[in-house]
Order: structure tokens, then C-alpha cells, then sequence
């Protein structure tokens, strides 16, 4: 799994978007997968539930969140789908507000951990309190810039 490769095969990445609600955000990553046929409509709905059912387990540090459920809630292809919030929004039960959003479609459970190593490797940096530079991300306003951040940390 390369998340790279995956945001420019399937279109994924839209910066500085704006989302009413937590499931609106989310809706934003899941809409682009399934527009490149990377996942169904329900995959969205699986996402929501979870989190309504479970909390929200998807946060994976302060200010970033990755939308996951199961490879048989309607996962086609192992994707990738990175959202960016001009405002950030917030979960039911996390006082943290999120505004980077990886969305993770793994085909199975073994593309599921990959996925989540790659997330990690890519984010993260020993000299920030959480561990991790979303300032990168978030300072992206393009495409490109996307995978110039991801090429330098994947080559740290």
C-alpha cells in the first residue's frame, strides 16, 4: 500500500474544505473514494455508525482523525482519501477539534495495518508534543505540495 500513489490514482486529496459537522468531514474523503470506485455509498454510513456506537476511536491525535471501518462494509480496493478543514470540526465526547482527516478503505485487515504504519511513519515527528506534524499538512494548498510532505518524511 503506498498512500501516495493511492491520493493521485483515485483523486483524493481536497484542501481548505468546509464541513457543517464531524460527519460532513468525513463525508468529504468517503465521496472521493467513491467516485473512484474505491468504496460504496454504505462505507460512509458504516464509518458514522461506528463512531456513534464506539466514540470516536477514528482521532488519532490531537487535530487528526482517520475515518476507517471494515474491509466488508463495503471496501472495493485498498484508498486513501486526505481532507483538509479551513475550520475545524469536533466529535461527540473529544474536546480536541480535528482538521486533517486521512480516510483509510483497507481491502483486508492486513492492508488496514499497513495503511495504518504508512499514516504514522508519515506523520510523525519527535519534536512535536503529540508526535506528529499536521502543520505540514495543513499548510499545504496544493496537490503537489501533498506529496513533496509525504516524499521527505517517507525519506527522513
Amino acid at each position: 500500500m503506498n498512500l501516495k500513489q493511492s491520493l493521485i490514482d483515485n483523486d483524493s486529496i481536497k484542501l481548505n474544505q468546509q464541513a457543517a459537522d464531524w460527519q460532513a468531514a468525513i463525508k468529504i474523503g468517503t465521496d472521493m473514494l467513491v467516485k473512484s470506485g474505491a468504496v460504496e455509498v454504505r462505507y460512509h454510513n458504516a464509518i458514522v455508525d461506528s463512531i456513534k456506537k464506539l466514540g470516536p476511536y477514528i482521532i488519532l491525535a490531537p487535530g487528526l482523525a482517520m475515518p476507517h471501518a471494515r474491509p466488508e462494509d463495503g471496501v472495493n480496493k485498498t484508498a486513501f482519501a486526505l481532507v483538509t478543514l479551513s475550520t475545524p470540526v469536533t466529535f461527540e465526547g473529544e474536546e480536541t477539534p480535528v482538521d486533517v482527516l486521512i480516510t483509510l478503505a483497507g481491502s483486508d485487515s492486513n492492508q488496514h495495518m499497513q495503511g495504518l504504519m504508512e499514516i504514522t511513519q508519515i506523520l510523525e515527528d519527535e519534536e512535536s508534543e503529540s508526535g506528529v506534524d499536521l502543520e505540514k499538512i495543513k499548510a499545504c494548498q496544493t496537490k503537489e505540495e501533498i506529496y513533496q510532505v509525504i516524499d521527505q518524511a517517507l525519506n527522513k
